[in-house]
């Protein structure tokens, strides 16, 4: 299961009302919940409340601990009890896949390093983006020719949102990128945005070499501004 099917699932799983209204309960607490606490606060039966709270750790919302609510230790302190809190993950599900998040990292970078080396911060920013495209490409197995590393690339991109699409033609056999994970920005700044998605896609090529894909600057409608065609073996 990819993240975003695990964030949609965990999403999914407060579609039950009583189950959000528990969620909510924990969430709000100073200190980690126990099933009784969170059962009354709600008003349901304490079978129902681990049903829903087993339920909502299970998808990755709640963490769990043991400890005794006493405060006590030793005999006659009494059983630990399961007690709940809010998972330390961020979930955020949007479709099509943005990643505003990745858009907002790399800028701080940029900034950051702009500010320490005095290179103008969009020159930096395409550098930063460029670094991580080379990064997660190289997380693929070098691949054996010009297919494998079009394939390859396109799996990296596929995982950030960018959902390939093959346009045959007889002369003009490409990769178009139907959706651009920073519509946002690119919408507000199409400029800076559409080059730092050029810088980050060519990073993903350059990790494939000496067989990855060609990746040019070719805005059109409703989709990345970049395109991919296959390098040469």
């Amino acid at each position: 299961m990819d993240s975003l099917e695990r964030d949609a699932a965990g999403i999914g799983a407060l579609a039950d009302p009583v189950r959000h209204r528990l969620y909510q309960f924990v969430c709000a607490q100073p200190a980690p919940v126990s099933r009784d606490q969170a059962a009354d606060a709600v008003g349901i039966a304490h079978h129902q409340a681990k049903f829903h709270l087993d339920r909502l750790t299970a998808e990755g919302l709640l963490e769990t601990d043991y400890a005794r609510l006493t405060g006590r230790s030793g005999p006659g302190a009494g059983r630990t009890s399961k007690l709940y809190r809010r998972a330390n993950r961020h979930i955020a599900v949007s479709l099509p896949q943005r990643e505003y998040e990745l858009a907002g990292r790399l800028m701080a970078t940029a900034i950051a390093q702009s500010g320490s080396t005095g290179e103008p911060v969009v020159e930096m920013l395409n550098r930063v983006a460029r670094d991580y495209g080379r990064r997660i490409g190289a997380t693929t197995r070098a691949p054996a020719d010009a297919a494998a590393a079009l394939e390859s690339a396109l799996r990296v991109l596929s995982k950030y949102g960018y959902e390939p699409r093959r346009i045959d033609g007889s002369a003009n056999h490409h990769v178009e990128l139907a959706n651009c994970p920073f519509h946002a920005l690119a919408h507000e700044q199409t400029e800076l945005a559409c080059n730092m998605n050029h810088a980050l896609i060519t990073g993903v090529a350059d990790a494939l070499a000496p067989h990855g894909p060609d990746a040019r600057l070719c805005p059109g409608a409703d989709r990345c501004c970049v395109v991919l065609r296959r390098g040469r073996d």
